[in-house]
């Protein structure tokens, strides 16, 4: 159902108190074709109430040739700040970019971070972005789960349909989601709520057994049979099952670059008001499935890119899967048993 502007304002209002937006700074909401334009209008009246100063930067859309989706997580890396230095140093310039457009997995993105810059990205229809408004209780959730996944060394994954696989853990930095950016050269996702990291080189190992109902991302598909992964050395090696997982396979392969089988970011969701059932409600362009990524108690892991970590890996491919019921261990202690997060 729509919402109203009055409620979408109020929602951008919040969103920009808790990322400290203070009067006088510059905000620049970075859009394309494809942003939403309610979402801009209530973000900008948002920055304009707040006393900032806020700036519109409008670029051509690209890889449209070349992406088999029109979701802009379905060709990543390239964006239309590609080679264009003087936006590239706008967004540098300014305090906080609200990306209505989606940046990820870019070194602009990263450049734009390293100098000290804010980016919140907001893709999802507004009635997800009420939905899911941050709160401080988000931080602190997301935040006690990182403590421990940073302390852990091993993540291991099983499941009743097959699941039982391993990562190393302490290689790369965390990727902590709670939906807002409070401090310089943060980055964040509204709406979110969920804790990753990325395995250490070459350490995944075992199978990932897909089940009916889990999803896979960009493709926005709940699966109707298992899709087993046999996963060694940090690649998968093998994608295994019927008419779905040969999908998946032609999908994958149309890349042409053997890191798509790259194992990505590993973690697990931990937001009460995501729900795994919203996807099926969305047309598939309508959305890019932030709820099945962050719905509490999930087991998300992805294939691709790890260069939003620092790793050299900048495929274009990015494939995100949530998986139902599955049991996730930290050194052998248990945060998500069962599909259920562990309390405490």
């Amino acid at each position: 159902m729509p919402v109203s502007d009055f409620e979408l304002v109020q929602a951008w209002r919040q969103v920009l108190t808790l990322c400290n937006l203070e009067p006088g700074q510059t905000v620049t909401l970075l859009t394309s074709l494809g942003s939403n334009e309610q979402t801009l209008r209530c973000a900008t009246l948002a920055v304009r109430e707040k006393g900032a100063i806020a700036n519109r930067l409008d670029v051509q859309p690209t890889n449209g040739a070349a992406s088999l989706s029109r979701d802009p997580l379905a060709f990543v890396g390239i964006t239309p700040l590609t080679g264009n230095r003087a936006a590239v140093e706008m967004l540098k310039a300014s305090d906080l970019v609200l990306d209505l457009m989606t940046l990820l997995f870019s070194a602009e993105q990263h450049e734009i971070l390293s100098a000290g810059g804010r980016i919140l990205l907001a893709v999802e229809p507004p009635e997800i972005l009420v939905r899911m408004v941050p709160t401080l209780e988000d931080r602190t959730r997301v935040l006690a789960a990182s403590a421990k996944l940073k302390a852990a060394r091993v993540m291991k994954v099983t499941s009743a349909a097959g699941t039982d696989v391993s990562f190393g853990l302490g290689q790369y930095a965390m990727l902590e989601e709670y939906g807002f950016v409070d401090a310089p050269g943060r980055w964040d996702h509204w709406p979110s709520g969920f804790l990753a990291t990325w395995s250490n080189e070459g350490s995944a190992d075992g199978t990932i057994v897909l089940a009916p109902g889990d999803i896979l991302l960009p493709q926005k598909t709940y699966l109707t049979q298992d899709v087993t992964f046999r996963i060694e050395r940090g690649y998968v090696r093998a994608i295994e099952g019927g008419f779905e997982a040969d999908h998946l396979r032609d999908y994958m392969e149309s890349f042409g670059d053997p890191e798509v089988y790259a194992i990505s970011h590993i973690g697990w969701g931990l937001q009460d008001r995501a729900h795994w059932s919203v996807m099926g409600f969305y047309d598939r362009e309508a959305t890019i499935g932030m709820d099945p990524r962050a719905c509490a108690g999930n087991f998300l892991w992805s294939t691709g890119p790890n260069n939003e970590a620092g790793g050299t890996r900048d495929t274009a491919c990015h494939i995100d899967i949530p998986m139902r019921n599955c049991t996730v261990l930290l050194d052998d202690e248990a945060v998500v048993r069962d599909g259920r997060v562990v309390k405490g």
